[in-house]
């Protein structure tokens, strides 16, 4: 359903289970303000893509999201539960993943402990030495075609494996919400289509996915609702049936009106 009239009001008091909130975030930087009452919902199984050009509030949104950065107003809700305080950890303890638009690896570890990195207190009960090292090829194998060495150290492999490495690790947390931020921008249409493939799998298995891209071809054909952002405010949500490149294309410039 369209809101782009008040584009800015609150979201639905009460949540369906699963459901994730950004109810009215507001955050600035000294006199700059990056985002301005924005208000979203992501729903179970569903793409929810964030458009918008540079300044938009894209990334600041995101590190909202993921605990990184505290809202000065405004609240994120996941299944009924607010993120308070808002850290990495709550985050991911509410069932959010997120794979940052800057790749996060530890260069100088191996491939299996990368995928792994942060997670012991989820895994190192239950996985160890070579049960460890198939989950992280089997997690790999959805995303790449290239046979990865577990023990590789990570630092000597390319951008896009580093990235895919990042996204394994993601999604070996079997998270309730996935974001992805611009983590397609190095990988080629191969790549991109069996991350896409990943996705969709999980996706049909009741996973919300945050997108972030500025490749107007994977918005249109991933996203189930787009949220457009500019200038820090969200000017419109749209369903799959009401969205088109002219009409994203407009929003993002100004010329149609909010």
């Amino acid at each position: 359903m369209s809101d782009v009239e008040g584009a800015n009001s609150p979201v639905d008091e009460q949540l369906p289970s699963g459901e994730l909130a950004l109810r009215n975030i507001r955050r600035t930087f000294g006199e700059t303000v990056a985002l301005d009452d924005v208000s979203l919902t992501v729903r179970p199984g569903t793409v929810h893509t964030i458009l918008g050009e540079n300044g938009s509030g894209k990334s600041t949104l995101v590190k909202i999201l993921s605990g990184v950065l505290p809202p000065n107003r405004g609240s994120v809700e996941m299944r009924g539960e607010t993120l308070h305080p808002v850290t990495p950890r709550r985050a991911r303890s509410l069932g959010i993943a997120t794979v940052f638009q800057e790749v996060l690896v530890a260069p100088n570890r191996t491939v299996t402990e990368n995928v792994f990195l942060g997670q012991d207190a989820w895994f190192s009960w239950k996985l160890r030495g070579r049960a460890r090292r198939e989950l992280a090829l089997s997690s790999l194998s959805e995303l790449s075609k290239v046979k990865f060495d577990p023990a590789a150290e990570v630092g000597k492999l390319n951008l896009v494996q580093q990235q895919q490495i990042a996204i394994a690790r993601a999604l070996a947390l079997e998270p309730k919400v996935l974001v992805l931020d611009e983590s397609t921008a190095a990988m080629d249409i191969g790549e991109r289509d069996l991350l896409f493939e990943a996705v969709a799998r999980r996706v049909q298995a009741g996973m919300a996915v945050i997108f972030i891209s500025h490749r107007m071809d994977e918005v249109l054909s991933l996203s189930d609702e787009v949220t457009v952002l500019r200038s820090g405010s969200r000017v419109a949500t749209l369903g799959r049936e009401e969205f088109s490149e002219s009409r994203l294309l407009s929003l993002l410039s100004g010329k149609e009106a909010a």
